[in-house]
């Protein structure tokens, strides 16, 4: 399958490397690159050719979280088509987080919102020193709905609390301390240490890692439980009918500070 918001190759050891491919929106998720990680996810899934799954991207930032412009879509919509456009975003979290193949991130610039949605369903990330994180959806009048469960079993709640509520900016040696990323090297190291962990997974049983994950997955109850997976889909469908959330995405979208931001 051809993707117009990925790119996906695969070498002869059986690595697939999906990389983001928005550059002029910064890696953000529209719904098409939704979409599209979704059906990848479900094709990976089954292609029994792939035995490690790495998901990268290129420039200066890993992935700018999801599209406001598609956000401001769903705020336009009813509360049942609300819900159907969080759905979209939490059953392709899902479909990654449930990949039977060891599935490795390779974060090169910073990542915010959403894309530490998609860091929180994999199994590892490994990502630059450099690199800086933000959960910036409360910056928008919003909230990190539907990757929360995902994101809770990577750091629980003390972490949470403090990077989720306040939108604060952190850097990679901290998103190593909370658990979020396995381990950050210089950028110029990246890929070899991305090389390494790949080569380490090509030593185990793929029937072996699919095992181990179904087992670890059983014991954190993931698949991410259909209960939380609705109650955040809800919250997400009603964060977007708010009044805070349509002026915070609209003061993005026209590059000026939101009603609540104090600058000094």
């Amino acid at each position: 399958m051809r993707y117009k918001t990925l790119q996906l190759d695969k070498d002869r050891r059986g690595v697939a490397r999906l990389w983001l491919n928005r550059p002029d929106k910064h890696h953000a998720m529209n719904a098409q690159m939704i979409n599209e990680l979704h059906q990848a996810a479900l094709a990976l899934s089954k292609d029994e050719t792939v035995r490690v799954i790495v998901i990268g991207s290129d420039g200066p930032i890993f992935c700018a979280g999801a599209d406001l412009t598609w956000m401001q879509e769903q705020q336009q919509k009813d509360k049942a088509g609300r819900i159907v456009g969080a759905r979209t975003l939490s059953d392709m979290l899902t479909a990654l987080n449930s990949l039977p193949k060891p599935v490795i991130v390779r974060v090169q610039g910073n990542s915010f919102g959403g894309g530490l949605g998609l860091i929180s369903a994999a199994d590892i990330t490994l990502s630059a020193d450099s690199a800086k994180f933000c959960f910036s959806e409360t910056r928008l009048g919003l909230i990190p709905a539907t990757i929360g469960p995902f994101i809770w079993r990577k750091l629980g709640e003390a972490n949470l609390r403090r990077l989720i509520i306040t939108a604060k900016l952190f850097k990679a040696n901290e998103a190593v301390r909370c658990g979020l990323v396995a381990e950050a090297v210089c950028a110029d190291r990246l890929d070899e240490a991305v090389e390494a962990e790949i080569k380490t997974a090509l030593q185990a049983g793929p029937e072996a890692m699919a095992a181990a994950k179904a087992l670890i997955n059983t014991f954190s109850q993931s698949p991410v439980h259909n209960a939380q997976n609705e109650t955040a889909v809800a919250a997400l469908a009603s964060i977007w009918d708010t009044d805070g959330a349509r002026k915070g995405v609209n003061a993005f979208l026209s590059k000026t500070p939101p009603p609540w931001a104090i600058n000094r």
